[in-house]
């Protein structure tokens, strides 16, 4: 999840950066100047554009904005946020993969960055090789919420009454391949229980029909469902990031609340530029992005939107992060069977 809130990720490993080094050279004329590139010293020298695989309006999208608004001042240059959604983000990513190496075009990565590629069939990039990773900026948690009717206070009571009810309990998402619908599913390989997944449009719908009792849990952000627990039309169990997040200070975690160490599912967000964008941009962009990223201020401003702030401390450890959610998401994908197409 969140890099710590404000810190360095639990699961990053020390693997090398993913950026690649910086050439120069000029071609065989001996008065031939080589031209200007973005490691240069001079970047950035215009405006910066940040490719976001989502609709406007939406809770990414919403940080996102908030935070080239801090970031554009310490770059010198304005950053101009272009929303390219669809095909669960899968056409922004291939988009930011494909883009020029420049330092001038980066990309919004979320979850289904290292999700999508165990799901599809087929996706136009590699989250490894096809990105040089800069920085995470925030992860929303989920938390384990319950019908009343469900007779669990805890995780591991919940768990055990899935066990002794297999097949039994439903519960919603909104969609398949959503960050909901994987929580479900690790519950089910982590937990050794067998739950029934029913996708709607959106997470508030799914959440409707919680409090109504057509589904007896579901996995939403804090936002969506702590309005219905302090009114007592649903029980919040566990968040399921690997620490307490901020935006549910009360929660404890889902390994906290019943023995599920390393349970761990949040929308994570971040940004990434092209493989091969050179060393020197990437490093000036972490430092500007982490930089924002460790003010105060900052952590209050992603609160309010529901977030926890989160940066790497290093491309390279961030590079880290995501082979180990690839890696991860493909052993839980492959063990339930979960496909798009």
């Amino acid at each position: 999840m969140n890099d710590s809130v404000g810190g360095t990720t639990r699961r990053a490993l020390g693997a090398a950066g993913l950026a690649a080094l910086l050439g120069s050279g000029a071609m065989g004329g001996a008065t031939a100047q080589p031209a200007p590139t973005a490691g240069a010293g001079s970047y950035p020298n215009r405006p910066i554009r940040l490719v976001v695989p989502l609709s406007p309006g939406g809770p990414g999208d919403i940080l996102t904005r908030a935070l080239v608004e801090r970031v554009s001042p310490e770059l010198g240059q304005p950053i101009v946020v272009e929303n390219r959604p669809g095909a669960n983000s899968n056409i922004g990513f291939e988009h930011g993969a494909r883009a020029e190496p420049d330092g001038y075009t980066l990309l919004l990565g979320l979850a289904p960055l290292t999700i999508n590629p165990s799901l599809f069939a087929r996706v136009g990039y590699d989250p490894v090789r096809d990105f040089a990773p800069i920085t995470l900026i925030g992860t929303f948690p989920l938390v384990l919420a319950v019908h009343p009717s469900v007779p669990a206070a805890t995780v591991g009571e919940f768990i055990a009454h899935a066990r002794a009810n297999p097949g039994a309990l439903t519960y919603g998402s909104n969609g398949i391949g959503s960050t909901p619908h994987l929580a479900g599913a690790m519950l089910d390989v982590m937990a050794g229980v067998r739950t029934v997944h029913v996708p709607y449009r959106g997470i508030a719908e799914a959440v409707v029909d919680l409090v109504a009792g057509r589904i007896q849990f579901a996995f939403p952000g804090p936002p969506v469902a702590l309005p219905h627990a302090e009114a007592g039309r649903i029980r919040l169990l566990a968040v399921t990031s690997a620490a307490r997040s901020t935006t549910a200070p009360g929660l404890p975690t889902m390994a906290e609340a019943g023995g599920l160490p390393g349970f761990e599912v949040s929308a994570w967000y971040a940004v990434l530029a092209p493989a091969g964008t050179p060393a020197p941009v990437v490093a000036r962009l972490h430092d500007a992005f982490a930089g924002v990223l460790r003010r105060p201020e900052t952590a209050a401003r992603w609160r309010t939107l529901g977030a926890d702030v989160a940066w790497s401390e290093s491309p390279a450890q961030f590079a880290a992060f995501i082979a180990a959610d690839v890696a991860k998401w493909r052993q839980v994908l492959q063990q339930t069977g979960v496909r798009v197409d």
